[in-house]
């Protein structure tokens, strides 16, 4: 389905290459100050351009078409549409006898029993991460004021790439990490990049998210737990293989003297192998994760497939325009689904 959340609900819909994509959020508290301009800062973080993302620029202009009056949101279903205008259907004709290797070419195909859109990948494409990020941006206004437990707020939500195609670079700044223009990119990650669209192949990356400031008392034990929310919300992004939260996959090779954060006087961990989380429940360290990005499945590179119409395998080489690494517009994605699962909280929280 295309529905997350509970009281804060978020349902996205249409396709890579149909005329408009958008998103409808309901449960929107009235009287949030909102405007076109506000959206413009994470969604330039996004935006393709720069080396290693794809060349196809669209105008990404957010368009608010209910939900809002004089500056406002009204408490009525906000909804937010983005026109979809450069658009090259004829490069994806191909994958319908061809399915991409790693793509949701073949699944979709035998799951809409051919009737789903496949230019540019449909409802699939990470084009669709666009009313993600102004979900996001809705959702980072409602977690401005929120507050739980001892009037402490929930402050903002930072993602950050922390590694990139293998190569772990954690003492690079923020800013480089997260902007990824390619004036500021490391110079080992931009090697990366160099020598996979000399290939005509694609990288991974990981992405490190981070709440610096929440309360205790967040999630509920085994089904909504924290992690549980955070992870559904995440894995909903095209291309994640993983996520792990604090010590995450490490925590099985250390012994618990290690694993376990003590408490301190405050009653807060003054560690934070369990990434803030216990029990399904903030602790009140910061939540920390990390989320694995898998290399982009469209490449240059000659790949093998089965050839549908022929009844045969053969050679596919991708045309048309995608990005070699499409986590370097990640981590905001990660950013606003994060605020997204935190956003839905905080106003279940205040039933």
């Amino acid at each position: 389905m295309n529905t997350f959340g509970r009281k804060f609900r978020v349902s996205i819909f249409g396709e890579s290459h149909g005329e408009l994509i958008g998103v409808v959020l309901d449960g929107v508290p009235a009287g949030l100050e909102l405007a076109q301009e506000d959206f413009t800062k994470d969604i330039l973080r996004r935006k393709s351009g720069a080396k290693g993302t794809t060349p196809r620029i669209e105008a990404d202009k957010p368009r608010i078409v209910s939900g809002v009056y004089e500056g406002h949101t009204t408490g009525a279903p906000l909804t937010i549409v983005f026109e979809n205008t450069n658009t090259k259907s004829k490069d994806y004709a191909l994958f319908a006898d061809m399915p991409r290797p790693g793509h949701a070419d073949l699944t979709a195909a035998l799951k809409w029993d051919d009737c789903q859109d496949p230019r540019g990948g449909g409802h699939f494409s990470g084009r669709l991460t666009l009313p993600v990020v102004a979900a996001g941006v809705v959702a980072k206004k409602i977690l401005e004021d929120a507050t739980i437990l001892d009037d402490t707020p929930v402050n903002a939500v930072e993602a950050r790439i922390v590694e990139l195609a293998g190569i772990s670079l954690l003492g690079v700044t923020d800013e480089n990490q997260t902007q990824c223009s390619q004036s500021t990119i490391p110079a080992a990650w931009q090697q990366a990049i160099d020598q996979a669209i000399q290939e005509g192949d694609s990288l991974g990356a990981v992405v490190e998210c981070v709440v610096p400031s929440i309360d205790p008392g967040y999630g509920e034990p085994f089904w909504d737990s924290v992690e549980s929310l955070i992870a559904h919300a995440v894995f909903s992004i095209p291309g994640v293989r993983g996520i792990e939260f604090g010590d995450g996959f490490r925590a099985a090779a250390m012994k618990g003297s290690e694993h376990n954060d003590p408490i301190g006087a405050d009653g807060r961990p003054t560690r934070n192998g369990a990434g803030g989380v216990n029990g399904g429940i903030t602790n009140g360290a910061p939540l920390t994760f990390r989320v694995a990005f898998k290399p982009t499945s469209s490449i240059r590179k000659p790949q093998q497939t089965f050839n549908f119409a022929k009844g045969v395998t053969d050679t596919l080489e991708v045309p048309g325009r995608h990005d070699v690494c499409f986590a370097l517009r990640a981590p905001v994605v990660v950013e606003a689904m994060t605020a997204i699962v935190l956003a839905d909280l905080v106003l279940l929280s205040d039933r």
